[in-house]
């Protein structure tokens, strides 16, 4: 039966390796299966090269040792008419050696190649990379900053991370980019399957390294290490771009980083909100407003360790929800201009954080 269930457990593997889906709800390719499948990055094939070295010595070995057991059962099992035990081997000293130095080879390889595949990771930081990109996590989404890119107020332009699709990171092809990884709560890890390579998001740590993508096109990214309860919506999207296209977008965004805000409307009401934390939600938590009439949110973001904003579900005239812009860093204050509503019930929210919500009663 053992003889059995080992080829059949081996194809039940293969068989959920590479029939799975995609997990990321964007991206050009499937994430890797049984093999590594499309990697994107130049750092990312000498790991390639270092699992299908290892993939291929280790099936050898299950196909020698599954096809010895195989000739074992089946040449030496015990027959109606034998009547006592086959000759025995004991101490055969040839059988000894051989499957000591066998495994040390293998063992000895191995270890060979993983030393040179580290090494060349680690020598492949280059000296002036194209774009520097600082990454944050947090329980639960991404923030992305570009310090080489600033607005008139010198800081960062940065996108940080709402819903299951999170932010998407624009990065050039074929320029080393170094991206500077770091956690704000808990560990969280930055992980792209294309890129074939993860490193973890540390609070208090910064973890540095280089990739060079050679492919341009759209590849899901997901958080990798277990880190609360929206552990599974920690997507985000890499935008692999020319330089060319890049340096029009990051134009763009610089310009909108800029740009002021409309000033909220004659007559709008005002409503002041503090976001505290995750787990404590807003202060307060139900909040009165007159109907048909604009409203000015002015949110005070006193949470140390994450960014916040304000929505209000069925907010819009067309029953989408409304959602304020742009997030509210930590320490910041964020003034929001909602729509007059008509007199009612509504939930507020936060976008990065759904579990943090209230009521807002708009009377007649």
């Amino acid at each position: 039966m053992v003889f059995v269930l080992g080829p059949a457990a081996l194809l039940l593997v293969l068989i959920a390796c590479t029939s799975g889906p995609n997990q990321h709800p964007t991206g050009d390719a499937n994430p890797p299966g049984i093999t590594p499948g499309q990697v994107v990055t130049q750092q990312g094939q000498a790991a390639v090269n270092l699992y299908l070295l290892t993939f291929v010595i280790a099936t050898i070995v299950f196909v020698l040792v599954e096809g010895l057991l195989l000739l074992i059962a089946l040449r030496f099992r015990r027959r109606k008419t034998d009547v006592e035990l086959p000759t025995q081997t004991h101490g055969n000293n040839n059988l000894e050696f051989l499957w000591t130095i066998v495994p040390a080879i293998t063992v000895t390889v191995l270890f060979v190649a993983a030393l040179i595949t580290l090494t060349t990771e680690t020598e492949a930081r280059s000296p002036n990379p194209g774009l520097t990109v600082e990454v944050t996590g947090f329980q639960w989404q991404w923030t992305f900053a570009y310090p080489e890119y600033q607005n008139t107020a010198g800081k960062a332009i940065s996108f940080t991370g709402s819903g299951s699709d999170g932010p998407t990171l624009v990065v050039p092809i074929n320029e080393p980019i170094r991206f500077r990884v770091t956690g704000q709560d808990v560990i969280h890890s930055f992980y792209v399957p294309q890129f074939f390579y993860k490193k973890d998001a540390i609070p208090g740590r910064t973890n540095e390294f280089d990739l060079t993508i050679k492919d341009p096109g759209t590849y899901g990214g997901q958080c990798a290490e277990f880190c609360g309860l929206n552990h599974s919506q920690m997507y985000f999207t890499v935008n692999a771009v020319t330089r060319t296209e890049f340096d029009s977008w990051a134009a763009n965004a610089q310009s909108q980083a800029n740009a002021t805000p409309p000033p909220a409307p004659s007559g709008a009401a005002k409503i002041q909100l503090k976001a505290v934390s995750v787990q404590a939600g807003f202060d307060p938590s139900t909040l009165t407003a007159p109907a048909d009439s604009p409203l000015a949110i002015e949110l005070v973001n006193s949470d140390t360790t994450a960014p916040h904003n304000v929505g209000i579900r069925k907010g819009n005239p067309d029953g989408t929800d409304w959602v304020g812009t742009p997030f509210a860093n930590a320490g910041q204050t964020a003034l929001y201009q909602a729509p007059a509503l008509k007199a009612g019930t509504y939930e507020f929210f936060c976008q990065i954080h759904p579990i943090m919500k209230g009521t807002l009663t708009v009377g007649s």
